[in-house]
């Protein structure tokens, strides 16, 4: 299972669910996940995240 999370607001991307309401479908690697993606809590961007 492979975790990302906010380090700015603590939200957690979990791969196996996605993030299917911002265009990113269950399943898809972080390394995957476009770089323009934000968090869909805080809008922080995807370099912030870090391994949880």
């Amino acid at each position: 299972m492979e975790r990302m999370q906010c380090d700015s607001c603590g939200y957690v991307y979990d791969k196996d669910q996605g993030d299917p309401a911002h265009g990113v479908p269950a399943g898809t690697a972080w390394a995957d996940v476009p770089a323009d993606y934000t968090c869909p809590q805080c809008g922080a961007a995807k370099d912030v995240f870090i391994v949880e």
